[in-house]
């Protein structure tokens, strides 16, 4: 393999465990004859820099270091430039707390990876655009507004350090003051808005989130489809029944779960709201979420 990689590392994944065995992951790469690039992040939105910089010089060979929030950061930095200049392709070393999208495909994480660049496999995968009253954001994982982001913000803002474990104390706080809201939203095509309070709304191009919870079974990473599931308001006591459904994809069959695979979905929010955006928890004033079919190559 003679393509050009740039690994980008973000050093305090996973607690600071990426900083400790990135340079050992890195080394085995390096074994396999790979031209290896190395930068490393000091901070949030670096990694959109670096890929957004070594995209405009050519390179179109990336290896996410860490977790979601880095292979996030280098999606943002690909895009949109990559949508008519050049598909680029991504791998993921999967050092960081939720490493959600890789899930979908192995639970074999980093021999996985090493795997697929030693055989040169690939496939195409489906970029999912956000567009905001900010401007646009793009993502491969999942978008969950609701409950499920709710409580990604009370982890990030209180038990960051728990890792994967710190999302289900996140869950547990917000049980405690569990609300139910309205997000105004449409598929497109639709004519009416669908204004009804629900328990959360999941928009993704793959099945987990959280690391292990997999809230669309049914997602395909490249069939130019969003998959979209809805929750409509349950109780405290029913919501801690249904928990650990969440984790094998069993929870759609509820009857309070609808689920559908749509092109567009369109959004009439009047402020911003919580979002949480394959792991990134923002505050955003969503409008569209639409499809670039096959705009990314991954390496799996």
């Amino acid at each position: 393999m003679n393509h050009k990689f740039l690994a980008i590392v973000n050093p305090a994944a996973g607690g600071g465990r990426c900083r400790k065995l990135a340079s050992g992951v890195l080394a085995r790469i390096r074994a396999l004859g790979i031209d290896l690039e190395v930068a490393e992040t000091t901070g949030p939105g670096e990694a959109t820099r670096l890929s957004r910089h070594a995209y405009h010089g050519g390179v179109r060979h990336f290896l996410a270091v860490g977790g979601d929030g880095t292979s996030f950061e280098i999606v943002n930095g690909l895009f949109p430039e990559a949508a008519t200049e050049g598909r680029p392709a991504l791998g993921f070393l999967p050092l960081g707390t939720g490493n959600s999208f890789l899930r979908d495909f192995t639970t074999h994480g980093i021999d996985h990876t090493i795997q697929a660049l030693r055989e040169g496999r690939h496939r195409p995968c489906d970029v999912l655009r956000l567009h905001h009253r900010a401007g646009d954001t793009y993502f491969i994982n999942m978008l969950n507004l609701g409950f499920a982001a709710d409580a990604g913000e009370v982890a990030n803002r209180r038990f960051k350090r728990w890792g994967q474990l710190g999302y289900v104390f996140g869950v547990l706080a917000r049980l405690a003051h569990l609300e139910h809201a309205t997000f105004p939203h449409r598929p497109g095509g639709a004519t009416e808005w669908d204004r009804r309070a629900c328990l959360f709304l999941a928009l993704g191009n793959s099945k987990f989130t959280g690391g292990r919870m997999m809230i669309a079974p049914q997602a395909e990473p490249a069939d130019g489809r969003i998959e979209y599931v809805r929750w409509s308001p349950v109780g405290k006591m029913r919501l801690l029944w249904i928990f650990p459904r969440l984790f094998t994809g069993t929870h759609i069959r509820h009857r309070l779960a609808s689920r559908a695979a749509v092109e567009r979905m369109e959004f009439d929010l009047d402020r911003p709201v919580n979002v949480i955006v394959d792991g990134e928890v923002m505050q955003l004033e969503c409008r569209l979420i639409d499809v670039l079919p096959s705009a990314l190559d991954v390496i799996v």
